[in-house]
């Protein structure tokens, strides 16, 4: 096959396929780092700032709040912008937010802080995502878009592991060196992201078709051009309001529930930790190196499923996730007063299964939507999901207070299950698609 007849969605990877993966990916790793460094710190906190149940709470689902909101910020700035400016805006909120609840005096700035980097985690997404999928040949698109959820995941075992040392060895304050600890990642992200090209398909979408060829070329070589692109990739008009008034509607329902489901118990769990460890009996040493091996756990389940998404399908996928995860949350319902080992053991079940339906929050919206509206149906899902996942993180200590730790388990597995219902009805099979091909509505 000659190179005038090769799709670009066909090529090898390349080593900036490679590079643009760490670009993307470590925003996702800051984005795991800068959600869960809360749990670690939020006992010491709580008794430093002498925080109400509600101001626990609040704090606890402040960075969500302003995820919701950030997704539809991020998701309309990135469509209008681009995706190479907005790619920058996330992680240096990041830093900014980072050295700002160092200096918290009280829970209404941290709760400011805490929400101001829930926005940036918001326009984090549609930003990263895009720009990657949308270079990425459709072999590896799957794959690669799955290890920024890895990603994710080690960016949260990191804040873990480093946050518990800190407190060990870090005084009565050390919780605010905990917090600011994310200032370091956020400024090395800033670096590593010096010189990304904007999005050809983008560029092609907007009519400049010019530049676009001279990414091509920049990117695949000099034999490569516009005319590799899928024909596709034309401009064809569509707006937001695709969402709403055709089929893209119905995947956008699909989108938002599925991505609800599966992350209210993980957020309740990362800003909570210890303490729903705790009300199942894990103490002490239990519960401190219980979160972190569990957080472990969730990034090699995350890792077994990036690689099954080719071969078992991204539907099958999503549906053994919900089904085994939830069951595994079911367990810890009904033992919830057994040994340390099985809870550990249904824990650390929960969160190598639902790895699939984690990983496949950054492939479906980037999949299944045009170029046009790709970045607007990410930020959509991102601040829809996060409605849930902020009640849900929101009433974890008045669910753990009021009801106790088996019926918040029982709660959380309900929730599993209509994840795995919307999979069941709705998960589309998209894995041997191009992009285009994924997107159209036929």
């Amino acid at each position: 096959m000659t190179t005038t007849q090769t799709s670009i969605d066909d090529v090898p990877l390349n080593r900036f396929h490679k590079l643009l993966t760490v670009r993307s990916g470590g925003g996702s790793l800051v984005d795991g780092y800068v959600l869960s460094i809360i749990g670690v710190c939020m006992v010491q906190m709580t008794a430093a700032l002498q925080l109400s149940t509600f101001w626990q709470g609040m704090i606890a689902a402040s960075a969500l709040i302003g995820i919701f909101f950030g997704g539809f910020i991020g998701g309309w700035l990135t469509e209008r912008l681009g995706r190479k400016i907005i790619f920058y805006v996330g992680p240096v909120l990041f830093l900014l937010c980072s050295l700002g609840q160092f200096w918290a005096e009280s829970a209404e700035m941290l709760f400011v802080m805490r929400f101001l980097t829930g926005v940036a985690v918001g326009i984090e997404y549609p930003a990263a995502t895009s720009l990657l999928v949308e270079f990425m040949p459709r072999k590896y698109r799957g794959p690669r878009l799955a290890s920024l959820t890895v990603l994710w995941f080690v960016g949260a075992a990191l804040a873990y592991a480093i946050g518990n040392y800190i407190l060990v060895v870090g005084g009565d304050d050390a919780w605010r060196w905990v917090l600011a600890s994310s200032a370091i990642i956020s400024a090395a992200l800033i670096v590593i992201r010096l010189g990304t090209p904007e999005s050809p398909r983008w560029l092609i979408s907007k009519g400049r078709n010019l530049e676009a060829d001279a990414i091509i070329k920049q990117v695949y070589g000099s034999e490569f051009g516009t005319a590799n692109m899928p024909a596709q990739a034309e401009a064809s008009g569509l707006t937001i309001w695709s969402l709403l008034s055709s089929g893209y509607g119905k995947r956008m329902f699909f989108i938002a529930v599925f991505w609800t489901c599966s992350v209210i118990p993980v957020f309740a769990v990362y800003a909570f930790a210890p303490t729903v460890l705790q009300a199942l009996n894990l103490k002490g040493d239990w519960a401190s190196y219980g979160s972190v091996a569990i957080t472990l756990l969730f990034v090699v389940g995350c890792m077994g499923a990036s690689h099954l998404i080719n071969s078992l399908g991204r539907r099958n996928t999503m549906i053994y996730s919900f089904l085994l995860s939830g069951l595994a949350l079911l367990g810890l319902g009904v033992f919830h007063n057994s040994s340390e080992i099985l809870i550990l053991f249904l824990f650390g079940a929960y969160a190598l299964f639902i790895g699939g339906a984690q990983i496949l929050q950054m492939v479906y919206p980037n999949e299944i939507f045009p170029t046009e509206i790709r970045t607007m149906a990410m930020g959509v899902g991102t601040s829809l999901s996060r409605i849930g996942a902020a009640v849900g993180t929101y009433l974890v200590p008045a669910s753990l207070a009021s009801l106790g730790i088996a019926q918040t388990m029982y709660a959380a597995a309900a929730v599993s299950l209509v994840g795995l219902i919307v999979a069941v009805a709705m998960a589309p099979e998209t894995r041997s698609l191009s992009l285009e091909e994924a997107a159209a509505l036929s």
